[in-house]
């Protein structure tokens, strides 16, 4: 069994590059979309930097992404919410 530990403070995700968060140069952040709606959300080289790629998180869901420790993380909407985490078994 993989248990998620918690390594910060759930943030709501900035809503543009420059808006973007390393989440404390994590290698690993849980996000959650809070609402019903699907929200596009995109990993960048690093703050302000260029897109690396992009995915709809569905409403109501949690994902995990793995990503190097200086590229950031912004989503179309402020609802989506990240954490820094990490795995322990």
């Amino acid at each position: 069994m993989t248990r998620t530990l918690v390594t910060g403070s759930e943030a709501a995700c900035g809503t543009d590059a420059a808006g973007a968060s390393t989440f404390g140069s994590a290698t690993v952040v849980r996000l959650v979309n809070t609402t019903s709606t699907a929200r596009v959300v995109t990993v960048a080289t690093a703050v302000g930097g260029s897109t690396v790629g992009t995915f709809t998180i569905l409403g109501n869901t949690v994902e995990f992404v793995e990503k190097k420790s200086t590229e950031a993380i912004f989503a179309a909407h402020a609802s989506v919410l990240g954490t820094s985490v990490g795995y322990a078994n």
